[in-house]
């Protein structure tokens, strides 16, 4: 394994060891991996267990934020920094800010991505780890229509409906990612921010915060695997999508019709941000045995789930929901607490995809003949 290394402060005073270059594993290391996932995953969730998990999905999550409220996940101050497509950022905009965008947020680089306790501390306190505390075809969506490529009516009102640029985090928690965009938006006021989750807990951890402002976001409960669940606005208007450590709490079968969906909400050449967990990440080598739901999907302790995605799955998925990929790579860590001895190999897959332009008739009817799995 090769890569350059950094130094960086853990918050309980260890110091981590974080080697920030994309790492590649020897063929020792990644056998190791695959070996360790063949054993935790041999035997599998009752299928009776497997239906509660899924029926009653926001239960869990509502109960994890009612305990661990918005002190559990430090904010991602790092996420500007991996996806400055959030913001509207132009020479204009720097001009009306008085200063580089970026100066706003913390500027330590070799600590950014050892602030990832969706990563870290989840983990080790509620996966199912070693202290036990733990396809289908479908027609892509088509832009032929006038009325799609020119989005909702003026007249029509809606949150944010006077806003030129628009933002929605999926999976929003308790803020985590919401406070530190909004705290960047204040000096872009003809922005808005989307926020939604289906744990009503965290919603209303988010409205409750003296930082929240009802005039630039609307933080509102929301499945996105609900599809008769309408949005408060309409298809077609979105700027940005954020997708970031959401889609692998989802089952399997329902995530390409959450990309589907999400994809409809974007506007032509409108974004979709996407990291997630990677395969054979530290996270998915520890859980025990009896923890694995189905082939690279995992329950935690805690009743909240976890896929650990390749970078092919995730091609498949955003293209076929006719996104064009930007940006689609692993990133592979070492990280070392020095204080607690242990080494943790990070995996993590991160995507950019855009809504084209411009759709043809043809390409709205192209369909790839590799399933998701």
């Amino acid at each position: 394994m090769t890569g350059k290394m950094k130094m960086s402060s853990d918050v309980g005073g260890a110091i981590r060891e974080v080697k920030r270059d994309h790492m590649q594993w020897s063929k020792e290391e990644e056998a190791a991996a695959r070996k360790k996932v063949e054993e935790n995953s041999a035997v599998r969730v009752i299928q009776e267990e497997q239906v509660k998990y899924e029926s009653e999905a926001s239960k869990y999550w509502d109960t994890f934020y009612k305990i661990h409220k918005s002190k559990f996940f430090k904010n991602r101050n790092w996420l500007l920094r991996e996806f400055p497509e959030i913001l509207p950022v132009d020479k204009e905009t720097e001009e009306k800010m008085g200063e580089p965008l970026w100066d706003l947020v913390e500027t330590d680089a070799a600590n950014c991505f050892s602030k990832m306790p969706e990563e870290k501390n989840y983990y080790e306190k509620s996966s199912g780890s070693s202290d036990d505390q733990s396809k289908r075809e479908f027609d892509r969506p088509s832009l032929d229509s006038e009325e799609d490529r020119k989005g909702p009516p003026k007249t029509e009102l809606f949150p944010g409906s006077d806003a030129t640029f628009r933002i929605l985090e999926v999976g929003c928690g308790a803020g985590n990612s919401v406070f530190p965009i909004l705290n960047t938006l204040q000096n872009i006021p003809e922005s808005f921010l989307y926020c939604c989750d289906f744990a009503s807990g965290a919603v209303e951890l988010i409205k409750s915060q003296s930082s929240y402002r009802a005039a630039q976001c609307s933080a509102f409960v929301h499945d996105v695997c609900d599809d008769s669940s309408p949005y408060p606005f309409p298809d077609g208007i979105l700027d940005v999508v954020l997708l970031v450590f959401v889609l692998s709490s989802i089952h399997p079968d329902r995530m390409q019709g959450v990309v589907n969906r999400l994809s409809k909400l974007l506007k032509p050449g409108g974004m979709l941000l996407f990291r997630d967990y990677g395969r054979y990440d530290n996270t998915q080598l520890r859980f025990k045995k009896g923890h694995c739901l189905s082939e690279n999907f995992y329950v935690r302790g805690d009743g909240t789930r976890a896929y650990f995605f390749t970078k092919g799955e995730v091609h498949r998925m955003f293209c076929k929901a006719g996104l064009d990929e930007k940006q689609n790579l692993v990133d592979r860590r070492l990280q070392v607490n020095r204080k607690k001895q242990v080494k943790m190999h990070r995996v993590w897959v991160q995507g950019k995809f855009q809504k084209p332009s411009h759709w043809t008739q043809n390409s709205s009817k192209l369909l790839f003949s590799t399933p998701f799995s």
